[in-house]
């Protein structure tokens, strides 16, 4: 089941570091592991929980698009550093809090949080492979490290934040995260930011709004994938909330927990790495994938042993971070760069509307009938993540831009092109510039890839009914030159 895949330029590598560093700091927050005992000591109970909990769920949703939007049309390096602004303040007010009331309000800065990291971080990553390599061949290879470094980060510091909490107290871990994602901030400053997404004609906000939506609800192959990702969201989440019920139901010892969790965590970075070695395009591997996922899920509803329960949500865990990779791929595959943020953020969207209402019935199924027999819950969403994964990958139709990194025979670059594709298709560049660009475009499949993209997407807010004026010129002249039409 493994791929050969030809070895990263280091021009990839040292461009990636300051993201994967960035990622690593911002993933140490050490008051995860001790979060519950330090609400207890303010005054939390299940009520007060439960409430805090449907104000962290309302926040992230209603902000993910809007965060991928921004992040298309600003800045993705900004976001981020916004994202991490969020954080240091939700860890502020969270250690500083001495009542329910403030740290319900930490935990909603929180969701701020995680709105503007959802999907941005898989979309830098994503373009930076298409502007260094020309395809997206190593996307799975890279965001599979950016996911290792973070696994790792949360594996590292929720061990380390019960040593602190225990050494000193709960609410020192708060603020000795803050120093941590600070540093997060100065990494993601200067990291070089791809520039894929600005690349074509600025558009108006209500067109580049419509234009994302239109791309989630009307485009068969984004919505098949956009489902599949949203699954196994939903089933991923569902494992990390709803698994230590098991364990609690089995009379797991106090100390199994620690190991049991860090086990789940670290699921993330295994799942990472895997996904890098697979080669997910062959309809092999995604079956033994939807299998395992599906068998793994059933062991929850039929056994009794802690052993095999813990084996077999961490067998789940591991099964749903290697597809999550590869659903991002195909995601990220099917959409230009100019809302590439704003459609990967709406996974995470769908997967909040979804996981709110199969958490509510899980949640009153488990405590009429208990929690083995819920496990058919979870059987049913690993079977429905196999056949959507195994149905896109046999009718995913590549259509992923390229823009290779090392220039071709005549000197005139890649990244050149992407600089100056604004002037040629408003017909401004000077002739000997336009003679360059077209000669470019007659011997790299890549560019020609790209330009076909940004056909994609102006002739889509055309479809739309947005006035957006006629196609230039030299666009539609290089369209019918070069690219193969849509149904090709």
């Amino acid at each position: 089941m493994s791929v050969a895949v030809s070895p990263a330029p280091r021009s990839l590598g040292r461009r990636l570091l300051p993201l994967q560093l960035a990622v690593g700091l911002q993933g140490i927050i050490l008051w995860v592991s001790v979060e519950k005992l330090f609400m207890t000591q303010i005054g939390f109970d299940a009520g007060s929980v439960s409430v805090m909990a449907a104000a962290y769920a309302a926040v992230v949703p209603l902000l993910e698009v809007p965060s991928g939007i921004l992040a298309d049309r600003w800045s993705r390096n900004w976001v981020m550093v916004c994202a991490s602004a969020a954080l240091i303040a939700s860890s502020l007010l969270g250690g500083l809090s001495t009542n329910v009331a403030l740290y319900v309000i930490a935990a909603m800065i929180l969701g701020v949080y995680f709105a503007l990291n959802s999907g941005t971080v898989d979309s830098i990553v994503y373009d930076v492979v298409l502007e260094e390599t020309g395809s997206s061949e190593l996307y799975e290879t890279w965001i599979g490290r950016v996911r290792m470094v973070e696994s790792g980060a949360f594996v590292a510091s929720a061990l380390a934040g019960g040593v602190l909490a225990g050494w000193t107290s709960a609410r020192l871990t708060y603020f000795a995260s803050v120093p941590f994602v600070a540093l997060a901030i100065v990494a993601f400053v200067r990291f070089d930011e791809p520039v894929l997404h600005r690349s074509a004609e600025p558009v108006a906000l209500r067109s580049h709004v419509a234009l994302t939506f239109r791309a989630m609800t009307r485009q068969p192959d984004v919505r098949r994938v956009m489902l599949l990702a949203a699954l196994v969201a939903l089933l991923s989440q569902a494992v990390f909330e709803f698994g230590p019920l098991w364990l609690v139901a089995l009379d797991a010892p106090a100390a199994l927990f620690g190991p049991y969790w860090a086990a789940l965590v670290s699921t993330l970075g295994i799942g990472g790495y895997l996904a890098s070695k697979l080669d997910l395009d062959r309809r092999a591997a995604v079956i033994a994938l939807a299998v395992i996922a599906a068998a793994a899920s059933l062991v929850l509803s039929q056994t009794r042993s802690l052993g095999a329960v813990i084996a077999a949500q961490t067998a789940l865990a591991l099964v749903l971070a290697i597809i999550a990779i590869h659903a991002g791929r195909l995601l990220h595959d099917g959409v230009p760069s100019t809302i590439r943020a704003g459609v990967s953020s709406g996974v995470g969207t769908l997967s909040w509307m979804l996981f709110l209402p199969f958490s509510l019935v899980f949640g009153w199924f488990a405590r009429e009938h208990g929690v083995q027999p819920a496990g058919w819950f979870l059987t049913a969403a690993a079977v429905l993540v196999g056949l959507l994964l195994v149905a896109s990958v046999a009718r995913r139709r590549r259509e992923a831009f390229s823009v290779p990194a090392g220039p071709p025979a005549d000197a005139f670059a890649c990244k050149e092109l992407v600089e100056l594709v604004t002037d040629y298709l408003d017909g401004v560049l000077p002739p000997d510039r336009r003679d360059e660009f077209q000669t470019h475009l007659a011997g790299c499949d890549g560019c020609v890839e790209y330009l076909r993209q940004i056909e994609i997407t102006v002739r889509a807010l055309h479809d739309a009914n947005l006035q957006l004026g006629p196609q230039p010129q030299a666009f539609t002249d290089s369209a019918s030159r070069f690219a193969p039409t849509p149904n090709d």
